[in-house]
């Protein structure tokens, strides 16, 4: 069966590939997709699909253009929680049980000046509050008002060294805890995306602090790219030349498992 892309804009496309079912036969973001790695032609039409897209939003969009804002209005009345909703990792349910107050965010690699953030210090980085829409491959979206630090000063203070391509974003929870650390959740951006204005660390959502479901203390939000590259617990950023070092290799848990490296909207 053929799968035509000229003409289509990604997120209908995207749609269209888990409708046929050929893409993704289970969901996403809530459970790991065996068939997506079996069906080789499959996955080679969505690389080919991730290219075009990163270069369209490179060259035509170019590298500063924001993603739709919306108004207090618009907030989704009930905004899906997805993929891990309340962590059980060990390290993670200490964090929770002591309210965060040891909680530190590290950000280190290829820097010249490591970082380890409290939630206090994040709250006192430049910040940014943008009403923005959550697009899930899974074909749903939602409207949400997201508070946080901007990624970008941060990494001003850090030093990104010029060796750095990527950051790497650890995190404390496990989607697949049979697998051991291959199966704990992370996630990767390049630099440009990295230093988009739109592109923060959120610890409030509507107003309220972070809520667990949704990703608590801090997540990521980057908002040109699909809902599974928007990583929830955060606890590391990395900065690194590459990624084929880390975990499988293809640079986040849903990616190591066929999915887009580049999931731009």
């Amino acid at each position: 069966m053929s799968l035509p892309l000229t003409g289509l804009p990604r997120r209908t496309w995207l749609q269209g590939l888990a409708a046929s079912g050929l893409a993704l036969a289970t969901s996403a973001c809530d459970r790991v997709v065996d068939k997506l790695n079996a069906n080789r032609k499959v996955t080679g039409v969505i690389a080919k699909a991730e290219g075009l897209t990163y270069r369209s939003q490179r060259s035509l969009q170019g590298r500063m253009a924001l993603a739709q804002e919306f108004t207090p209005a618009d907030i989704s009345k009930d905004f899906r929680a997805n993929g891990s909703i309340r962590p059980r990792d060990p390290a993670y349910q200490a964090h929770l049980k002591a309210g965060f107050a040891d909680y530190r965010l590290v950000i280190d690699g290829l820097v010249e000046r490591p970082q380890a953030l409290s939630l206090a210090d994040l709250r006192a980085a430049p910040a940014r509050t943008q009403i923005t829409r959550h697009d899930c491959v899974e074909g749903w979206s939602s409207i949400g008002q997201w508070t946080g630090a901007r990624l970008s000063p941060l990494l001003d203070r850090a030093g990104v060294k010029p060796e750095a391509r990527y950051l790497v974003f650890h995190c404390f929870d496990s989607l697949d805890e049979s697998a051991g650390e291959l199966g704990r959740y992370y996630e990767s951006i390049d630099l440009i995306d990295a230093h988009h204005p739109q592109t923060i660390l959120a610890y409030a959502m509507n107003g309220r602090p972070l809520p667990v479901a949704h990703g608590a203390p801090v997540r990521l939000r980057v908002e040109r790219q699909l809902g599974y590259k928007h990583a929830k617990y955060l606890a590391r950023i990395e900065a690194v030349a590459d990624f084929s070092h880390i975990s499988g290799g293809k640079g986040g848990f849903w990616e190591d498992r066929g999915y887009e490296w580049y999931a731009g909207i």
